[in-house]
């Protein structure tokens, strides 16, 4: 993983402040934890804010230094970025990073993501404490679009909130958020009766809170197995084989199975099966998705395989790798229906894993609007 922490080299502890949904009071939170740190003698500086015109966010800044933004200028307008350069300079002992999940304007020499700007000032040695919202986690990205129908373009790796040295939950009730909401205090006034018919459903932040809420209760689950049992970490451990190919709904179960194998823990395995190869090449479409997947694959620290269907099909393919890798469990897509006048169950690669494969525990996992339309 090219991105990951160089503990070799000693770097910072990373805080991160999560939340729900915008407006639960992370920034403020920070910033207010931020000033009793600093009164016990800590050199804390801000490296980056977002206030959203919230004037109790901005009250809470008081006296705290703030390292000025760098302005980059992309497509003809000027953009303000951290200075990650002027923090590393300054080198204090914890710098203040909000908005986590922010996408950097193109520049070159410069990381695309603000999480990569943490990192490479966590490896300069200096702490760092960060915001960001549940629904920007990589593995959380299907469930939230089920749940809110949004589709959050600016997404984390979850291996990056594992390397926290600390989660805290910033939470309050949905009908708290909604008030807020109400008054002013999260958006313009102008934006509110959008964000109450949308996002801002009294369902829809019931179930964020709910992830919000098990994310933080699985970290905590996580430290107090790896305190009381340090044999965790070194015993071999279950794999878990995750079968895909290059259909869209392939990133879904992915995200599925590391979810699964992050609680187990296991050994996270994506088998992707390449079908009809002798008789024509991927379509664009296809090795576009392929990549998709590699790429999701490799966030999650997931072993890549491929494979070429056999003459007797998926599920024959399917059973030879969870036997030759000695898989505990298998995650599968629903197969796609079939007409009428085709046999659905004689080429159904689920039917034959249940009856070959008897050494695992097989999940099925909806296609449901997952598929991209006909004619696409």
């Amino acid at each position: 993983m090219d991105e990951a922490l160089d503990a070799a080299n000693h770097p910072g502890r990373l805080t991160i402040y999560i939340g729900s949904a915008p407006g639960v009071g992370k920034t403020y939170k920070m910033l207010q934890d931020a000033h009793i740190v600093r009164d016990k003698g800590v050199d804390v500086v801000i490296g980056w804010l977002e206030t959203h015109g919230r004037e109790e966010t901005k009250a809470q800044v008081i006296d705290l230094e703030v390292i000025p933004a760098k302005v980059v200028r992309f497509q003809d307008r000027d953009y303000a970025e951290m200075d990650v350069a002027a923090v590393k300079r300054r080198k204090p002992q914890v710098a203040l990073v909000d908005e986590l999940a922010h996408s950097n304007v193109p520049e070159a020499g410069a990381n695309g993501k603000r999480y990569q700007d943490v990192i490479e000032l966590l490896n300069a040695g200096i702490d760092v404490v960060t915001t960001v919202n549940i629904q920007h986690l990589e593995s959380l990205y299907d469930k939230v679009e089920h749940i809110t129908g949004v589709n959050v373009r600016e997404r984390i790796p979850d291996w990056f909130v594992d390397r926290a040295r600390e989660l805290k939950l910033v939470d309050v009730p949905p009908e708290t958020l909604q008030e807020r909401l109400i008054q002013g205090k999260i958006y313009a006034l102008s934006k509110v009766e959008a964000a109450l018919t949308h996002f801002f459903q009294l369902g829809n932040l019931s179930a964020l809170r709910e992830l919000a809420l098990l994310e933080v209760a699985d970290d905590v689950d996580a430290r107090l197995d790896a305190i009381r049992d340090k044999a965790l970490l070194t015993v071999p451990r279950d794999k878990l084989l995750v079968c895909v190919n290059y259909r869209r709904h392939s990133e879904k179960l992915i995200r599925r199975g590391w979810r699964i194998a992050d609680r187990l823990p296991a050994e996270l395995l994506v088998l992707v099966v390449l079908t009809n190869i002798g008789e024509r090449r991927l379509s664009s479409r296809e090795e576009q998705h392929l990549e998709s997947i590699r790429a999701l694959s490799s966030q999650f620290n997931a072993t890549v395989l491929t494979r070429t269907a056999t003459p007797a099909g998926v599920g024959q393919t399917i059973v030879q790798v969870a036997h030759e890798y000695e898989a505990s469990q298998i995650i599968m897509g629903q197969p796609l229906s079939r007409p009428r006048w085709q046999s659905f169950w004689a080429d159904n690669p689920v039917n034959y894993v249940l009856a070959h494969a008897e050494f695992v525990d097989l999940l099925v996992v909806s296609t449901v609007h997952d598929e991209e339309p006909a004619g696409r």
